[in-house]
Parts: structure tokens; sequence; C-alpha cells
């Protein structure tokens, strides 16, 4: 291998981990702003708690407060009462355990392996939660090895309820942020089946291989999107459980969690058409330009349905535009079984749509013109 070709590989191998590395910089970067607001919550939690169990009640080192309020906290507004509850209860009985184990047969290698089993047995008889089993234990093991002296164990105790406390006050206090998100998400999911529905379009109009390989592509990696907007639909009903102050927005929040499954079904029809659209494509198939037409109104009509979810809107606001696609399906000039084959997935997309717009199936299906028998079914 010469010099030179060597050098170049050298340059072409740096030159790619170097966008790589600019690449996970910047999602390490965004991963921390997106998480600051729990960073921060978790700090003042954590002081807040070590004042009131140092200061006010005069417990020496209640390093165990600050600790508690910490984990109950954590990164997620996913059951964070919960989380409270596990903590408190798991370390009163990992507590209990050990100071009676402790009176009884003192510390030692053997005690710590005995206090264990003693410890998650006992804790898995009240509940099969992990966390809870795992803090009973952590705290058997801590009061055997550390603290050594029977009666000892119930400031500690006293200190976790102290942060499970700070954490429960903590956790009323939840920005705006994590209600706007799903809606926000919802709205983005909703661009995406209308960026994919657009590109089929132009698929279907020039017959495009390389083109319809591109968006064949784009359409299978639909699912990150969807994920995002499950996981904001259920941080935003987290939010609403353990703040009181967020009682209000229940049902907003409930009624964007409640687009998470017609999306779904939405999402996979339109990766079916533009399969069928990339298929046209490959195959040099002519399709009827009235099929790129209808397929850009669609995705009009489905931009119309993103933008109000953007503008806090109900989704219902965009229903019209997409029964006018659907009745005008029944105009589309017919032949070739790939292009009957084609329609009857538009009409798919048009049904799931309106079940996104609030619809049910029998109302969306109802909404649409029928077609004679021979077009495969919706």
């Amino acid at each position: 291998m010469s010099t030179t070709t060597a050098e170049s590989r050298f340059d072409e191998f740096f030159d790619r981990a170097w966008r790589r590395s600019r690449t996970s910089m910047r999602t390490r970067v965004n991963r921390v702003k997106s998480k600051a607001w729990h960073i921060g919550q978790c700090a003042v939690a954590a002081t807040i708690a070590w004042f009131i169990a140092s200061d006010l009640v005069h417990h020496q080192a209640p390093v165990f407060a600050p600790i508690v309020a910490v984990v109950s906290l954590g990164l997620t507004y996913a059951q964070r009462l919960r989380r409270v509850a596990e903590i408190t209860v798991g370390v009163a009985i990992g507590l209990a355990v050990a100071d009676l184990f402790l009176a009884l047969f003192g510390t030692g290698p053997l005690q710590i392996g005995v206090i264990v089993v003693c410890a998650m047995t006992t804790a898995l008889l009240l509940d099969p939660g992990g966390l809870l089993v795992m803090q009973a234990t952590v705290q058997s093991i801590f009061v055997v090895a550390l603290v050594a002296t029977p009666g000892a164990a119930v400031n500690r105790w006293f200190d976790a309820v102290i942060g499970g406390a700070v954490a429960l006050v903590a956790a009323a206090v939840v920005p705006a942020a994590p209600l706007r998100q799903p809606r926000t998400q919802a709205a983005i999911v909703v661009e995406t089946i209308a960026d994919l529905l657009r590109d089929a379009a132009q698929c279907t109009r020039d017959g495009d291989i390389a083109r319809a390989a591109k968006v064949l592509g784009e359409a299978r990696a639909t699912d990150g999107p969807l994920r995002e907007l499950q996981a904001a639909a259920s941080e935003g009903l987290s939010v609403i459980a353990s703040s009181p102050f967020r009682r209000g927005e229940r049902e907003s929040v409930r009624s964007v969690a409640d687009l998470v499954d017609p999306l779904d079904r939405a999402i996979r029809s339109t990766r079916v058409l533009v399969r069928r659209a990339a298929l046209t494509a490959t195959k040099h198939i002519r399709v009827p330009r009235s099929y790129a037409v209808v397929l850009d109104d669609l995705a009009d009509a489905v931009g119309i349905v993103a933008r109000v979810l953007g503008e806090n809107a109900s989704a219902s606001m965009g229903r019209g535009g997409i029964v006018a696609v659907g009745q005008a399906t029944a105009d589309l000039e017919r032949g070739l079984l790939s292009t009957d084959v084609l329609l009857a997935q538009i009409r798919s997309v048009v049904v799931d749509m309106l079940q996104v717009t609030g619809m049910t199936y029998e109302e969306a299906v109802a909404a649409i013109p029928t077609l004679p028998e021979r077009l495969v079914d919706e």
C-alpha cells in the first residue's frame, strides 16, 4: 500500500471520527440541557433535606436525607410518588430488620450475608418492587456494617422520611414545559407523515428509483418520533399525577396521550403507502397524475393538523381537509391492480388520520365514499 493511500485513508477515518465526536458531543449537551430542571431540582431538594435534618432536627451527618430526596426525584417525572413510598418503606424495613439482628447477633462477615437474606426476604414478602427491596437490603448492610449500635438506626429512618417529604414537595413544583412537550411532539409526528406523503407523491410523479429508495429509508426511520411522543405523553401524565398545581391541565395532556395509538396506526399505513409508491417507481409502473395531486392534497391536509396541534388547538380543526381528500379518492382513475392497491392504501391513511382528529373508525369509514368491491378494502 502506498504512503499516499494510507494517509488518505487515515484522513478519511479521522474526518469520520471527528464528525461522529461532534455529533455525539452535541447529543450529550442537548441531553444535559433537557434535564437541566431535574438537575437543579435535585440539587435544591438535597440542600433543603440536609438543612432540615442537620440544622433543624440536629442529626449528626444526616447523609441519607439528601440521598432519598435525590433518588426519589430522579431524572424523570414518572412514578415519583411510588419512588418516594418504596424508598421510605424500604428503608424502614431494612433498618428495623438490621436493628433487631444487630441486637441479637452483632456484626461481622457472616452476619452481613445473613442480614442480606433476611432483609430481601422480608421486603419481597411485603412488595415485589425492586427499589423497595434494594433499599431495605442496602440499609440493613449499612447498619450492621457501620452503625453497629442498636437503636441508632432510627435516626437514619427519620432522615429518610425527611428526604422523602422534601421530594414530595419538590415534585409538586413542575414547569409547564413537560406539559407542552407531548403536543409539540405530536405535531412533529404528524408533520413527519405529511412529509412522507409529499415524497410518495413525487415518487409517483417522476418514477425516480433513487428517490424511491431514499423515501423508503426515511419511512423506516419513523419509529423514533413516535417513541419520543410516547415518552413525552408518559412524562406529561406523570407530572399531572405528582403536581396538584397542574391538575387543571389533565384533559389537555390526556387528549394528546390518546393520540399515540391512532398516530401509530397512521404511521404504519403511511409506511405501507410509501412502499407501494416506491414499488411503482422501481417497476416503472405508470401512475395517473391525479394520484400525485391527491397525495399532495392529503399531505397539505395532514400538515394543517400538525399546525393546529403545534398551536395548542384541537386536531379536529384540521379534519375538513382530510375528509375532502377522502371524498376525492372516489374520482381517481383506476385500471391496473397496482394502482388500485395504491388507492386503497391512500384511503387507509385517510381513515387513520380522521381517527387522529377524533373520529371513531366507523365514523371515519362512513366519511369517505364506498368504492366498488373489486378494489382492495381499506
